[in-house]
């Protein structure tokens, strides 16, 4: 062998050893998920009937094993659009970490109103509580979470327990609450906010704004609001608040809520996400380096030790 050959040959042992070093970095830095395992996917499960798409939702679990802690996902979309598909990195993020993760869909504004569609998700909470166990799931470890709409229906059905008690689902199920960047806990100030803004600029009032979505009625936005039902003794479960740090409207919202849990002895940690969107917020869960997914996952194994 020449020495120009044996040069070539070192040179692309070094170029491999190299590239063989930098995959092994690579699946160190993303942890588990580098060595993921598909999860079992169960689609379009119906919770009521007739059978409505609209009704239906996904299971996503892990391929063995049984009693595994549960995510229950509610998708944002400002109550008139998103589905239960749009879930991004959050279900193998979650299968990864031994979780069973259910994302549902539900009935929409205008066709419907506001009380349906909290009741569509409390009757779908209802049928995770009691058929999950057949897809590896614990009926008394469950997780509510969601984002922008989700969030406030996330919040609304864990603190106000009479939609959930209608299922046959107690509180005490619930380990844990995490609303993503949501604007509606308190929807009279929301009201008042964003229409105070726009008469101050010389704006139009909005056609379709947080008044007439939760119902032109003054008593329905404070029903609707689920710092109004906090209390005391009710077994209202942890919360987890996430929010993007620069809107004003919504770090207001979280911390609103965040106050008004821990006044009345409820745990509640509120974390406002920096450099990022409402959008981003959301679409980053689940992803490695993402400081609002270590906060999540931090919160979730807490919890899961109580």
């Amino acid at each position: 062998m020449d020495d120009a050959q044996r040069a070539n040959d070192l040179l692309d042992d070094l170029l491999r050893r190299r590239t063989n070093m930098k995959t092994i970095a690579a699946f160190l830095l993303l942890g588990a998920s580098a060595f993921a395992v598909e999860p079992k996917v169960h689609r379009d499960l119906a919770y009521a009937e007739p059978k409505n798409e609209r009704q239906t939702l996904d299971v996503y679990a892990p391929a063995e094993g049984k009693e595994h802690p549960v995510v229950f996902w509610i998708h944002g979309g400002g109550w008139q659009t998103g589905d239960k598909s749009s879930v991004q990195d959050k279900p193998q993020a979650f299968v990864d970490r031994g979780f069973v993760f259910v994302s549902t869909n539900y009935r929409l504004l205008p066709h419907v109103d506001m009380e349906t569609i909290i009741r569509d998700v409390a009757k779908s909470l209802g049928w995770v509580h009691k058929h999950i166990a057949e897809y590896g799931g614990d009926p008394k470890r469950i997780f509510v979470m969601g984002h922008s709409a989700g969030a406030q229906l996330a919040a609304l059905v864990s603190i106000d327990d009479r939609y959930l008690k209608a299922e046959g689902v107690p509180l005490g199920v619930l380990k844990g609450c995490v609303p993503v960047d949501g604007d509606t806990y308190d929807v009279p100030a929301m009201i008042e906010t964003a229409e105070t803004r726009r008469r101050v600029h010389g704006q139009p009032q909005a056609k379709f704004g947080h008044r007439e979505k939760f119902g032109n009625d003054p008593e329905k936005h404070r029903d609707f609001s689920a710092v109004t039902h906090v209390a005391k003794d009710k077994g209202i479960p942890g919360f987890l608040i996430l929010y993007v740090a620069d809107h004003p409207d919504n770090s207001a919202q979280a911390q609103r809520l965040g106050t008004v849990l821990k006044d009345a002895g409820i745990p509640a940690q509120v974390f406002g996400a920096q450099e990022t969107n409402h959008t981003r917020i959301n679409a980053n869960l689940g992803t490695p380096d993402d400081p609002a997914t270590k906060a999540l996952f931090e919160f979730v194994s807490e919890a899961l030790k109580n």
